[in-house]
């Protein structure tokens, strides 16, 4: 435990001072840049890793093991994700970060998945840095019992920032630190974590960098055609070991950037693929998960979310068109999958 869609932000200009002949106004405080809060974690890293064996339990009993991890900044900055080994003695396994910035509360949410449990997202912490350091807070349950969980940033600008987790059992009264990681930095640029040997195949054809065309529906419950097209662009590399992967999509409508983000994870019991997406106009929150499979060359999930202010199931397909071209398509049901309407192409051409 333990480690959709839209994110629109504007960044606002802060008012200087008057200096004329009249008495000199003090100057508005700058807003801040949260879209920098994480630049200092891009990149690649080593992960030195120090874990408690047993949680809440009185526990002495530490392991010392290696790992990596790789951070990659989304949603124009306010939003990132990294990707991670866990070297863990007996039990390498691999997992996922994801962060976003939600304004309306000036706090970052973290949730963690880890590729054991490639169907769950735990639930978020969330908090905000104060200098070098970066507190978030959650609640959570360890053997059916709730407890509070603690995510702590230490030394974030330094040559060695470090991570520390800690559980409380008692509503924050008292806590127990069981996990620490010492980061050192391999590379400057993120760069994919190695490909495991049994990894699925399915996302081979999007991976690397695309430019875009959207085009979508105005109203997509209206009987008329009228669409607006604007271009951007789309990366996708894979996480999870190959067992997932994430495309980072970036518009340019008429109204103002946008950004997405969607984490595809495999479920190698059913055979089947899950997406989540961050909602721009609930950055705090993921929905359950679309589920879906890879049908005729193309992986198609179906799920539940809302469009045009309603709730409808929606249908996304992401299939190849040819070797340096591809397409998503969004099409959403009213009545439950008995009929379907288009309202969301987007058209793909590769960029490298």
């Amino acid at each position: 435990m333990h480690r959709r869609r839209f994110l629109q932000y504007s960044t606002l200009a802060g008012l200087g001072a008057y200096t004329g002949t009249l008495p000199a106004i003090a100057a508005a405080p700058s807003p801040i840049d949260h879209a920098k809060d994480w630049a200092w974690l891009v990149g690649n890293w080593n992960v030195r890793h120090r874990r408690l064996r047993e949680r809440l339990v009185g526990n002495q009993d530490w392991q010392d093991f290696p790992g990596k991890s790789a951070f990659w900044q989304t949603l124009g900055g306010l939003g990132n994700l990294d990707d991670n080994i866990v070297e863990l003695p007996g039990e390498p396994y691999r997992g996922i970060s994801l962060r976003a910035y939600d304004p309306a509360t000036d706090t970052w949410a973290i949730w963690w998945l880890d590729g054991r449990n490639p169907t769950h997202i735990d639930p978020p912490v969330k908090g905000r840095f104060d200098g070098d350091t970066g507190v978030f807070t959650g609640h959570d349950t360890l053997r059916d019992k709730p407890i509070v969980m603690r995510f702590t940033w230490r030394d974030i600008h330094s040559a060695q920032p470090w991570w520390e987790q800690a559980f409380s059992g008692d509503e924050g009264r008292s806590w127990e630190v069981n996990w620490r990681n010492w980061f050192t930095r391999t590379a400057p640029q993120p760069s994919p974590l190695p490909v495991l040997a049994d990894a699925p195949h399915d996302w081979d054809f999007l991976q690397g960098n695309w430019r875009a065309r959207h085009w979508r529906l105005r109203d997509p419950f209206a009987a008329s055609d009228d669409r607006e097209t604007f271009d951007g662009t789309l990366a996708l590399w894979p996480v999870l070991g190959g067992h997932g992967a994430v495309a980072h999509l970036v518009m340019h409508p008429r109204g103002g950037d946008e950004f997405g983000v969607s984490l595809h994870t495999h479920d190698a019991k059913t055979q089947q693929w899950l997406q989540w997406r961050l909602e721009g106009s609930q950055p705090g929150k993921i929905d359950a998960a679309a589920t879906g499979a890879l049908e005729d060359h193309a992986i198609r999930y179906v799920g539940e979310e809302s469009v045009g202010g309603r709730r409808v199931r929606v249908r996304t397909t992401w299939g190849p068109q040819s070797a340096n071209a591809a397409r998503r398509e969004l099409a959403f049901s009213a009545d439950g999958g008995t009929t379907w309407k288009t309202w969301w192409t987007t058209d793909l051409e590769r960029s490298s």
